[in-house]
């Protein structure tokens, strides 16, 4: 009988074998004109059951195992494909996909080992502290470590208050997407971005689109929660500020795991400006989870509800995201011109709608491959420095591609992985959250008048 752990040695070993094969590294834009477009067919299906699966058959999906099948069904008729039209593309493929699943396990078991006991008040200036404060760990330890290390006590502290949906909502607005715009490390899109040769410390040219957006959804949030608030305490008997004071004193728990976050931000700062050869960070990454799971005490991961299940989720499912979209990105990188998407806003908002609906790390490939397309710039292994290098054209499409990716990945629950998770642990504490079209009212309310502001102060100049 097929188990999980089979799918995922499968699909390492593919990867692995994969990735010995790269060699040259050459341009696949000759190919891309070759492609027939019904290569990009097994992705599209893929992201099509990412999006619509969960949604009818939401038991079946739960499986890890089912998500591993139907990444090797879509996947493997794409790889051998690949390796018979264009083998070397395979193999950077393979190569980028062990660096993401590695940063991303490492982020994720890191960040399980860091448990906040104890509780906040409710109120919605604390609120709004922590939702700010969220926004900053994003990216630095990713909008998934952020997303599992403050949700919990986010609920915790607003337990006694009645009406508190809003709170999670705007919780996946900024801390699990919009805040992970600064870094690599922050969100999935923008540490492929890194492997393609953006500079480390490039996204900190984001600060002025991050400083922006999160400022004013925090605004926005703390001007709603304080309406809500005060409905409530008028509504229900009591005084709510009492109820909602903490009841223990705040606390953290498995501290040395941020030496740990530490290291695995070192690597991946000194990855870029040492020209370290692929397998050195990854080995330093691996090392400092290992150290984590070998130092922190099993009650602190208890307490923190820690579990491997959801990094092998993303495993299987972007294992076969990785292979299936490679046709796509090198049909775009040949055929970009052909989309008429010529202007930085352009950009924006076709990134950022894709995000929306699909995953938000492929959507970035996708259209950073069309940009360069555009620019002719080759799509070879380090393409997006490249893109970088031809000027401020190439600048204002890539910052264009980022900002779409990470800040509208929050208009669904789909977007992004984080939001179904955040969506599934505050349903867990009988937080009774919208439906997926609920959720998109609220988006379409709050987030996007603020992406057309967006884009009228820095993709229209």
């Amino acid at each position: 009988m097929i188990k999980l752990r089979h799918i995922v040695t499968g699909l390492v070993l593919t990867f692995g074998l994969a990735g010995l094969t790269w060699a040259s590294g050459a341009s696949a834009a000759e190919v891309g004109q070759r492609l027939p477009l019904w290569s990009v067919i097994p992705f599209a299906l893929m992201l099509l059951s990412i999006a619509v699966i969960p949604l009818m058959f939401a038991h079946w999906w739960e499986s890890n195992l089912h998500k591993g099948i139907i990444s090797l069904i879509l996947g493997i008729p794409v790889a051998i494909y690949i390796l018979k039209v264009h083998a070397p593309e395979l193999g950077v493929v393979a190569l980028d996909y062990l660096s993401f699943i590695i940063l991303l396990g490492a982020l994720y078991i890191i960040s399980g080992g860091i448990y906040i006991k104890g509780s906040l008040a409710g109120t919605p200036l604390i609120n709004t502290a922590a939702l700010g404060i969220g926004a900053i760990l994003a990216s630095f330890i990713g909008t998934t470590g952020a997303s599992m290390l403050l949700i919990r006590p986010l609920i915790k502290a607003n337990k006694a208050r009645h009406n508190k949906a809003h709170i999670v909502i705007f919780f996946i607005f900024i801390v699990s997407n919009c805040g992970g715009l600064l870094t690599p490390l922050g969100d999935p899109p923008l540490f492929l971005g890194f492997l393609k040769g953006v500079p480390f410390l490039w996204t900190f040219n984001l600060a002025w689109e991050w400083l922006f957006t999160c400022g004013i959804l925090l605004i926005v949030f703390n001007v709603y929660d304080q309406w809500k608030f005060h409905k409530e305490d008028v509504a229900r008997p009591g005084d709510l500020d009492k109820q909602v004071e903490p009841s223990q004193a705040l606390g953290i728990e498995g501290t040395v795991n941020f030496l740990f976050l530490g290291g695995v931000v070192a690597a991946i700062f000194l990855s870029g400006y040492l020209n370290w050869q692929f397998g050195i960070k990854e080995a330093f990454m691996a090392l400092m989870a290992i150290f984590s799971i070998v130092v922190t005490k099993k009650h602190t991961r208890k307490s923190n509800e820690f579990t491997f299940n959801p990094i092998i989720e993303v495993a299987v499912l972007f294992a076969g995201i990785f292979v299936t979209m490679i046709p796509a990105l090198m049909l775009l990188n040949a055929r970009g011109s052909e989309l008429g998407l010529t202007q930085p806003w352009h950009f924006f908002w076709a990134t950022g709608l894709l995000s929306s609906f699909l995953d938000n790390a492929p959507t970035y490939l996708t259209m950073t491959s069309a940009a360069s397309g555009i620019l002719n710039v080759p799509l070879s292994p380090m393409y997006l420095k490249d893109l970088l290098a031809v000027g401020e054209q190439g600048v204002m499409l890539l910052t264009a591609v980022s900002c779409g990716a990470v800040f509208m990945g929050a208009n669904t629950y789909i977007g992004n992985g984080p939001n179904f998770m955040v969506k599934a642990i505050a349903e867990e504490s009988k937080i009774k959250m919208p439906s997926f079209f609920g959720y998109m009212a609220y988006s379409m309310l709050i987030l996007i008048p603020i992406f057309i502001l967006t884009t009228f102060i820095f993709f229209r100049g």
